[in-house]
């Protein structure tokens, strides 16, 4: 495979970053300059590092040829990845959502366990409850007008 400026772009950031661990030597700044541009590229590392022209070519090219697989590879482990957190994200809405609904369904049950109650007192003792709803009516009354007045 013959190194290209395409593939060379395509794979930048990667191809940067391999240039940088095999020649240390080569600065990011340098690496900038020479973005993309397969000669100038060449000729820096030929300057930095004193590497045969061919040996850069070739490396650059194993990069680019390995580079586009690798790059094809992570795609497809992302993807996987992006589906198994789906996956996992629709499992937990799923389990919270059962557990959301037996919540409401026992809230519901202890409300009505409440009125029911509530109902049964008033019949059994009538005069009291009256008595009861009055006094709470009347502190709640008052303690509003208090309020109301401070301001």
């Amino acid at each position: 495979m013959k190194l290209n400026q395409q593939t060379l772009e395509g794979n930048w950031n990667e191809i940067r970053g391999k240039l940088h661990e095999r020649w240390g030597q080569l600065t990011q700044d340098d690496l900038q300059k020479a973005k993309g541009n397969v000669d100038q590229l060449v000729g820096l590392i030929q300057r930095k590092t004193g590497e045969a022209r061919e040996r850069v070519e070739q490396y650059l090219t194993e990069l680019t040829s390995n580079g586009a697989g690798g790059v094809s590879k992570v795609a497809e482990a992302v993807r996987g990845y992006a589906s198994g957190a789906a996956d996992s994200v629709r499992g937990y809405a799923s389990t919270a959502t059962e557990s959301m609904e037996e919540a409401r369904a026992r809230a519901a049950e202890m409300v009505r366990g409440g009125f029911v109650q509530t109902e049964r007192m008033i019949q059994q003792r009538p005069v009291e409850s009256l008595a009861v709803g009055f006094g709470a009516g009347l502190i709640t009354g008052v303690i509003i007008g208090l309020v109301l007045r401070s301001r």
